[in-house]
């Protein structure tokens, strides 16, 4: 039997006649890969898999390098990822997009694993009428320009250079509908951190980008033209950070941009690392004489960052402002604990160096009390304090302030790709590839950013008065329990009691 063609078919056998050839063609190279890539693996000596299994070898590679990607999306519960799971992503996703955030059914957080939190509710929670919002905080009450910060949870530092233009943009802009302050991070003052308008933390990292002479040592003069900003209210000397105490910053050469080297006073596609602590402090005597010129200098409180390892040097630092009188004395501490994070780090310092905040922050808390300086000194804790029950806790142990940086990463899109230090972040976050960038809307994410702070102080509020607190500045020890080895719950105020101020 004969199948007949019409003549208006031509087009149909053209079409065909290409596929195959097309096909043959992608076979060809296919089995021409196959032979070059056979060839090429039997005759390295660098990697034993493909050389013995020379071809489908590299298919290990490949599924070891997509296992991450799967494991996130299909294979990994809600709460065991890390370094941050779906769950606390999920809420700041919705939280950031100002969406309903409640959940149904039940809870997926196992409530009985040792040191979960529990806050203690009250049979009579506060009414809303009766609600009051987080009384401000003055920091550096004896400054020539003190700073009153209205906000107990801010953003913790970034440098623009780690982090993109538009990156910077969308949080400073964010920030300042907020009502939050923004810390610049140790790569100096950017444009777009004043183009938001919003307040800012200068850091002094151990290179002193932007307050730096050609030699890297401290400039007052710089540092009288950054004070000169109305927006930096604060000057923040970064001792080490929870991912890397013990290491300086890293920024690979291919994100030292001109306007970067510019900013940071380095030169232009050389990698930026800074030294694993500042050069000019060797001891607490120098710490609190560079305290004290800084806020001489320039005006404004000034306060350092530092990862706790043992409780000795709390003693020894402590008991030193007290022999030279509290102008020496910091106007704030910010708290890192290890598993705060970064966007490069050795895997050593990253895992197994510092002390947990849970552990620390109620170490320096009662030091400061025990020296009589909790007073002068406020306390801004950080590492990891992303949902409202992480920054209740903060609050519970005696924090004034709470900042964080991945969690706001989180409101800017970021899904936790982890390629950071890479340059190739997909999200545009932390990449300088301009193609990348163009998905990350600074007016849209601002927003965003904006959101997440509104949804965070009123959840954290909402817990206050189911505590039977009219606001969050009311939390104490006892209102937070935390579950033993036995599976039972005690006390924060018994496992840390509070240590009272001398008289």
């Amino acid at each position: 039997m004969q199948i007949h063609i019409p003549e208006d078919g031509h087009w149909l056998i053209t079409a065909l006649e290409i596929m195959s050839a097309l096909f043959i063609f992608v076979i060809g190279l296919i089995a021409l890969w196959v032979v070059i890539t056979f060839i090429a693996d039997v005759s390295q000596t660098r990697q034993a898999i493909r050389r013995n299994y020379p071809v489908i070898g590299r298919f290990r590679y490949l599924f070891e390098k997509l296992g991450g990607f799967f494991r996130q999306y299909f294979f990994a519960m809600d709460r065991e990822e890390l370094p941050f799971n779906r769950a606390q992503r999920s809420w700041i996703y919705r939280a950031a997009k100002d969406l309903n955030n409640t959940v149904a059914f039940g809870s997926t957080r196992d409530n009985r694993a040792p040191g979960s939190v529990l806050f203690v509710n009250t049979p009579y929670p506060t009414l809303g009428e009766n609600a009051a919002p987080a009384i401000p905080i003055t920091i550096g009450r004896d400054c020539r320009t003190p700073y009153i910060a209205a906000s107990f949870f801010n953003i913790s530092g970034m440098s623009y250079g780690a982090l993109s233009k538009p990156a910077v943009l969308a949080l400073s802009k964010g920030a300042k509908k907020a009502g939050i302050w923004m810390n610049t991070g140790e790569g100096g003052l950017a444009p777009w951190h004043l183009q938001g308008g919003c307040d800012l933390v200068f850091q002094i990292g151990t290179a002193k980008y932007g307050v730096r002479d050609h030699d890297g040592a401290l400039e007052d003069g710089k540092l009288v033209q950054i004070a000169a900003h109305e927006q930096v209210r604060m000057f923040e000397i970064k001792l080490s950070q929870g991912a890397k105490p013990g290491k300086g910053g890293i920024l690979p050469a291919d994100k030292v941009t001109r306007e970067i080297a510019g900013i940071r006073g380095i030169k232009e596609g050389c990698a930026s690392i800074s030294p694993n602590r500042h050069p000019d402090i060797h001891n607490d005597e120098d710490l609190l004489n560079m305290l004290l010129h800084i806020r001489k200098v320039t005006g404004k409180p000034v306060g350092f960052k530092t990862v706790i390892g043992q409780q000795q040097w709390l003693d020894e630092l402590f008991s030193l402002i007290q022999e030279k009188g509290q102008a020496y004395a910091p106007d704030f501490i910010t708290l890192d604990g290890a598993e705060g994070g970064t966007g490069a780090s050795p895997m050593p310092l990253i895992d197994a160096v510092g002390l947990p905040l849970k552990e620390s922050l109620p170490l320096l808390i009662d030091k400061l009390n025990e020296y009589g300086l909790r007073d002068r000194i406020k306390v801004i804790a950080s590492g990891k304090l992303v949902n409202p029950s992480d920054v209740t806790w903060a609050l519970c142990m005696g924090a004034d302030f709470i900042v964080s940086a991945r969690g706001f990463m989180f409101t800017l899109g970021c899904i936790q790709a982890l390629q950071c230090n890479k340059n190739t972040c997909p999200t545009g976050i932390t990449t300088h590839d301009k193609k990348l960038q163009r998905g990350l809307d600074p007016e849209l994410k601002s927003a965003r950013v904006a959101s997440y702070v509104h949804n965070m102080i009123y959840e954290v509020g909402m817990i206050a008065h189911a505590c039977g607190l009219s606001s969050p500045r009311e939390f104490r020890r006892q209102h937070a329990r935390v579950v033993q080895e036995n599976g039972l719950s005690t006390p924060l105020d018994e496992l840390f009691p509070p240590v009272r101020k001398p008289d």
